[in-house]
């Protein structure tokens, strides 16, 4: 059975039912879940957070998270972002820089100055280079210009996945 919905973030999720999880903040992820032994519930530590205001763009990204292993989980705009609160078990998060609603840089500073230290990369159909200058300076792991190959997305994925404390380094 698949269940079809629109998350709180505006894009539309299909998972298999008996593995939908309702994260803290009302979005939808899929993934394997599992028990500590207090009894609370674990996800793998193989999420990833994607914000961009483009449907397609968003569609396009989660097939090609889920085909390497990753569970996205998808926000629409930077408002529904902002509503989130549970970074601790993402190994990274996605922006994309010029959001109809705000900034993915914006975002970025927003993240560091709430402590959290979620790995960054950004994604943008603008290279200019005074923005690549303020993504970069920003702290981020990867700054990907639209298009860009799948290898250019999941490299600083699996990166850190081996090195998780790898920090704000960019390429």
């Amino acid at each position: 059975m698949i269940v079809s919905c629109l998350g709180p973030s505006g894009a539309r999720m299909a998972r298999a039912a008996p593995t939908i999880t309702l994260g803290a903040d009302g979005s939808f992820y899929n993934g394997s879940v599992s028990a500590d032994k207090s009894g609370d519930i674990l996800q793998d530590r193989n999420i990833v957070l994607v914000v961009d205001d483009d449907p397609g763009i968003l569609k396009g990204v989660q097939r090609l998270l889920r085909q390497h292993a990753y569970e996205p989980i998808l926000f629409s705009s930077a408002e529904a972002f902002k509503n989130h609160t549970d970074f601790e078990k993402a190994v990274c998060v996605i922006l994309d820089i010029n959001l109809n609603d705000g900034s993915g840089i914006e975002l970025r500073y927003g993240l560091k100055a709430a402590g959290n230290q979620v790995p960054v990369i950004y994604m943008t159909g603008n290279d200019n280079p005074a923005v690549r200058k303020a993504a970069l300076d920003s702290g981020c792991i990867a700054f990907l210009t639209k298009p860009f190959s799948t290898q250019q997305l999941i490299e600083p994925l699996k990166r850190v996945g081996e090195h998780p404390n790898s920090g704000d380094t960019h390429e």
